[in-house]
């Protein structure tokens, strides 16, 4: 119990010491100066030109709407290093996790990120942002100022911002799309994998590091928020954005890094698990351009699948509101042994990894038993952690190699 007291002061000293810190900007979102609600152009051009085009590749920024009206920001690598068109390239769209962006996938260097591996297979690559990050911050009618800009969750995200992308990308490029998730990811697909949605538009799914069951979870951050209700606490003072990147907390971080004989890949290890594969030059960079916000009601629902052990839609603690939303007094069930048998799935988890725990994942995989065996491929690497699927140093190898071999078969 002392340990997990001591792990809210911390996140709670960090959370105010940001509102200080900023006077101008407090944490709290709801009372800033308005901006303009369809601004979704962040402090520089784009992910392509940050990211991707001086690694001489050509880039293409797109943006779609959802059907709740958020603007969200797509990027497509159309052509590898080796050259050729996209139309003869089968698609594929990544998706980042919670408090990530689209530019998870190229934190690596060129010949080691998973983005440029595929453009360079002949792969043609869309890049998914979510709602509330950097470069998704756009509404028709709502500013990221707003509470109601942020009162949604991964149920959401599953059932609004996935199918906008899908049916963006399936209608430009005009064939079904392979799709590579991680993290919170994967769970948006298996969700909808399950309601036997977006399946028509669908070629296979790799899903990295697998967020389904999660009630074994060995973080020790992630747990202690969830058992001492940390983002309900938040909510209930109006905390409706969580945005980790406070500008105390980034300037705490990379003064700690900095100093001599701080070696900050170990500062992860307390949220994902021991990750074996980070070197000092990818956290730096890793902490350039992340964590990223999301919405402190989305971390709730993600407490409440901790604490339940369970894969629900959002439960709003009240019989009456339940059954306004769901018609229902209990949230719905995502049930996992719903996925067709036939899709052609890639899974890869590590022994290592604290958010998506060997356990949880034993869970799905027995949800999936009866899938048709040459359709699931299951790789299990006993020393990975959560952030060395997307940040290790030898994932090409490890990881991405094996998945590109998986992609050329469907």
């Amino acid at each position: 119990m002392a340990n997990a007291l001591a792990t809210i002061i911390l996140l709670l000293t960090l959370l105010c010491r940001s509102a200080t810190a900023a006077r101008t900007k407090p944490f709290s979102l709801r009372n800033q100066r308005p901006q303009s609600s369809l601004d979704a152009v962040a402090d520089d051009n784009g992910i392509c030109q940050l990211m991707v085009e001086p690694q001489n590749y050509g880039c293409e920024e797109h943006t779609v709407t959802t059907q709740d009206g958020y603007i969200l920001s797509l990027q497509r690598i159309m052509a590898g290093q080796s050259g050729g068109t996209t139309g003869d390239r089968p698609p594929v769209m990544l998706q980042h996790g919670v408090f990530m962006d689209g530019k998870t996938w190229l934190l690596l260097p060129a010949d080691k990120s998973l983005a440029f591996l595929l453009a360079d297979n002949n792969f043609d690559v869309w890049i998914a942002n979510t709602r509330g990050t950097k470069y998704s911050r756009g509404h028709t009618s709502l500013s990221p100022n707003d509470a109601a800009y942020w009162d949604w969750t991964w149920d959401t995200l599953v059932s609004s911002d996935l199918p906008a992308v899908f049916n963006y990308v399936y209608d430009q490029t005009g064939q079904r799309l392979h799709y590579v998730g991680h993290s919170q990811g994967t769970l948006m697909a298996l969700a909808a994998f399950s309601k036997e949605r977006l399946l028509d538009m669908l070629r296979s799914a790799v899903l990295l590091s697998p967020i389904a069951y999660v009630g074994q979870m060995t973080s020790p951050l992630a747990r202690s928020a969830a058992e001492n209700f940390l983002a309900e606490a938040l909510y209930w003072l109006g905390v409706d954005e969580f945005d980790p990147r406070g500008e105390a907390v980034v300037k705490l971080l990379q003064d700690i890094c900095q100093k001599t004989g701080v070696d900050c890949t170990h500062m992860l290890t307390s949220f994902t698990g021991p990750n074996c594969c980070l070197n000092s030059t990818i956290v730096h960079v890793f902490l350039d351009h992340e964590p990223q916000p999301t919405s402190t009601k989305n971390l709730i629902h993600l407490a409440q699948m901790v604490r339940d052990g369970k894969i629900l839609m959002y439960d709003y603690g009240d019989t009456g509101q339940n059954m306004e939303h769901y018609g229902q007094a209990m949230p719905p069930l995502y049930n996992m042994s719903s996925i067709p048998n036939d899709l052609p799935l890639f899974l890869s988890y590590g022994g290592a990894d604290a958010l998506s725990d060997v356990r949880d994942v034993k869970l799905l995989l027995d949800s999936l038993k009866d899938h048709d065996g040459d359709k699931l491929v299951i790789q299990y690497r006993e020393y990975y952690a959560h952030a060395d699927f997307v940040m290790g140093e030898n994932a090409k190898e490890v990881v991405y190699d094996p998945l590109l071999a998986f992609l050329r078969l469907q």
